[in-house]
């Protein structure tokens, strides 16, 4: 693939991800259900149920460009965190990255991506933001 291909098809995959609009979420979770429904996405965002569909390694890797870090990603409050001893033990970003895509349990949730902007977690600060972005 010669340069100008390559730089082509960057430049598709740029227009793709500010076109992005997904939400990951657990749809047995009433957090998730009540953060929905107060967001109220339209027709051209994509849910994602992440105990069906768990998120890819290329989705995670773009996310945890925009906000710096696995472990921002992950949730310590999942059950399996303390059944598996993960809380005893000093996990690296690789480790917080692997168990993620092992297990849909330990995502922080909800994700939300709205173009180029993150939102992750179901903190009343975080939901405010996604509420406007998706508003738009």
């Amino acid at each position: 693939m010669n340069q100008i291909n390559l730089l082509l098809l960057v430049k598709e995959i740029i227009k793709i991800q500010k076109q992005m609009r997904k939400i990951y979420h657990l749809s047995t979770c009433s957090t998730c259900q009540k953060i929905l429904k107060e967001i109220n996405p339209g027709a051209d965002v994509e849910l994602i149920d992440i105990k069906t569909n768990n998120i890819d390694a290329t989705t995670l890797d773009w996310i945890k460009e925009k906000v710096g870090s696995y472990e921002a990603l992950f949730s310590k409050r999942a059950m399996k965190f303390r059944s598996m001893g993960l809380h005893e033990m000093q996990l690296s970003e690789a480790d917080y990255r692997n168990y993620m895509l092992q297990e849909y349990t330990f995502l922080k949730r909800p994700f939300l991506i709205f173009d180029e902007q993150v939102f992750v977690g179901n903190t009343a600060k975080e939901v405010a933001k996604a509420k406007v972005a998706f508003a738009n």
